[in-house]
């Protein structure tokens, strides 16, 4: 199935939104949090490698600080969505299923302290402290369109560390081909598992070159803050030429394995959700159309772009794929 891609040149440039904005909720409130529009930065930033990482926490159960990170240049320049809005609009089920029940309900998760596992078919598995993974690897700034399934959409700049980092310091083996990944399971901190809506705990996986892509990143962060429990905190999936189920929250563990992985929505509905995903809006999703979205914080709805708009840095993953069928 052929897509025709567009350039990223396609995308009108825009101005970003300062920290004194997003930081003044009350204004956000009183202007109203879906109408804001992204205001100018300032000069200044310097390289994402020169950009230190976050400092060590002040006490045990406390996160880091993280420090001004610069802006990485696979960010796009769309106008970010407002803070309020990307914090309290959210789909986050292990909190409910309702949009704001995840900034409702998350606030008596625990996410420090918190380790991540990783194991499975590499060289170097190990248990980490969030904050020691943070410490050990860069930390960049990525503005990334996050495009949900839905058919709604956010602009986010997120803090995190490139995946690829993570893994190519764990030594995979030749055998690896996915890397499988999986949420913390606690119904009693995360009361919407204890519905059965999906089948706990929340899994996810990619192959392992979508994993090693430059534009993954695990993300510990958002408008240069410490990820909110309600955006998955402390670290989460970030993959933005896929809908938004596929950047698991609040991940516990990470396994390289030889076949490809369960996931959550393509276990609870196969015929609706692929292991893939990848964004595609000449394939509706069997109830609606994925031909145009609605982005937070615009009046009318917009085209959606092949790959969320990052085909022309991703398409040759599924050269020879049928991507109707890998919908």
């Amino acid at each position: 199935m052929l897509i025709r891609m567009r350039n990223s040149s396609d995308i009108s440039p825009s101005e970003i939104t300062p920290q004194s904005i997003y930081l003044d909720r009350r204004r956000f409130l009183a202007a109203g949090a879906l109408g804001a529009l992204g205001l100018a930065v300032g000069p200044g930033r310097t390289r994402a490698a020169d950009a230190p990482a976050a400092s060590p926490p002040a006490a045990a159960g406390t996160p880091p600080k993280l420090a001004p990170i610069a802006r990485s240049p696979l960010s796009t320049d769309d106008p970010q969505t407002p803070f309020e809005a990307v914090t309290r609009y959210n789909n986050f089920y292990e909190f409910g299923t309702d949009k704001e029940d995840p900034v409702r309900n998350a606030s008596k998760m625990h996410a420090r302290p918190w380790r991540v596992t990783i194991g499975g078919l590499c060289a170097k598995p190990g248990a980490y402290d969030v904050d020691d993974l943070i410490r050990a690897n860069r930390l960049e700034e990525r503005i990334y369109r996050l495009r949900c399934v839905e058919a709604w959409s956010m602009v986010i700049p997120w803090v995190g560390i490139p995946m690829a980092d993570v893994i190519r310091k764990a030594e995979p083996l030749g055998s690896a081909k996915f890397v499988a990944m999986r949420t913390l399971l606690d119904p009693q901190q995360m009361p919407g598992q204890r519905r059965g809506i999906l089948e706990w705990p929340y899994v996810e996986g990619l192959r392992l070159d979508e994993a090693t892509h430059p534009l993954t990143i695990l993300a510990v962060g958002l408008y240069g803050e410490v990820l909110p429990n309600q955006s998955g905190a402390p670290i989460r999936l970030i993959v933005p030429w896929k809908y938004g189920f596929k950047s698991i929250k609040s991940i516990v563990a990470l396994e390289f394995v030889e076949e490809m992985p369960p996931t959550s929505w393509n276990r609870q509905a196969p015929n609706e959700y692929g292991f893939y995903a990848n964004v595609n809006p000449a394939v509706d999703h069997p109830r609606w159309s994925q031909a145009r979205e609605r982005r937070i914080g615009e009046f009318f709805r917009r085209e959606t772009l092949p790959f969320n708009g990052y085909g022309e840095q991703v398409a040759s993953l599924y050269a020879g794929m049928d991507l109707a069928k890998w919908y």
